[in-house]
């Protein structure tokens, strides 16, 4: 009786395991999100604040209302991707030991990365304008992927930072970063430092 209950049992467990289908079995591809990325169109930004640029139209300018946010700083939201580009603007007043600290303070916070970054990349970009912007770009999981610097070194100061309210993978996001990163260079290039 025990020899006929173990090959039922064995004869049950090969069926089990070995069907018609299982023969024809594809493992599924792995999946990403997909983005469709609008034609880029730009608008400028209302004269409100010590600046004024260009921003995409997919965006909305949202006022910063963190508890330690300054009137002029601002969020570029793209609601569509879950994305702000936050920016601190301060004002400098031909103070050369205040200019230093806000660039100190600049890099510490992008050096906060460090942890979760495995690349942490600076560029010097020479704007339309004639000035200069520190351009930074962070690879990994990070929460901030691009971040930005320039000053008139006088009388202006802006900062910005691009983050994501999300839990999707970097990697998933990389067309909606570089989407936005061409965004902040249409910014920077457009930036006008009002009087």
């Amino acid at each position: 009786m025990a020899r006929y209950l173990f090959i039922g049992l064995v004869g049950l467990f090969a069926a089990a395991c070995g069907s018609k289908d299982s023969e024809n079995y594809t493992p599924k591809p792995k999946g990403y999100p997909r983005f469709d990325l609008p034609a880029t169109q730009y608008t400028l930004l209302a004269p409100t604040h010590p600046y004024q640029f260009e921003y995409n139209k997919v965006a909305r300018i949202l006022p910063d209302t963190f508890a330690r946010s300054e009137p002029d700083w601002i969020f570029i939201n793209y609601p569509a991707y879950h994305a702000s580009v936050q920016l601190t603007y301060k004002p400098v007043n031909n103070n050369i030991n205040r200019l230093r600290s806000m660039l100190e303070d600049s890099y510490k916070l992008a050096a906060r990365h460090n942890i979760k970054a495995y690349a942490i990349e600076e560029k010097k970009v020479r704007l339309k304008s004639g000035l200069e912007a520190s351009i930074i770009d962070l690879s990994g999981d990070v929460p901030s992927q691009v971040q930005f610097i320039t000053t008139d070194s006088t009388r202006h100061f802006l900062r910005g930072a691009l983050y994501f309210n999300t839990a999707t993978e970097n990697d998933s996001l990389q067309p909606v970063i570089q989407y936005i990163r061409k965004d902040i260079i249409h910014l920077l290039n457009t930036l006008k430092w009002r009087k």
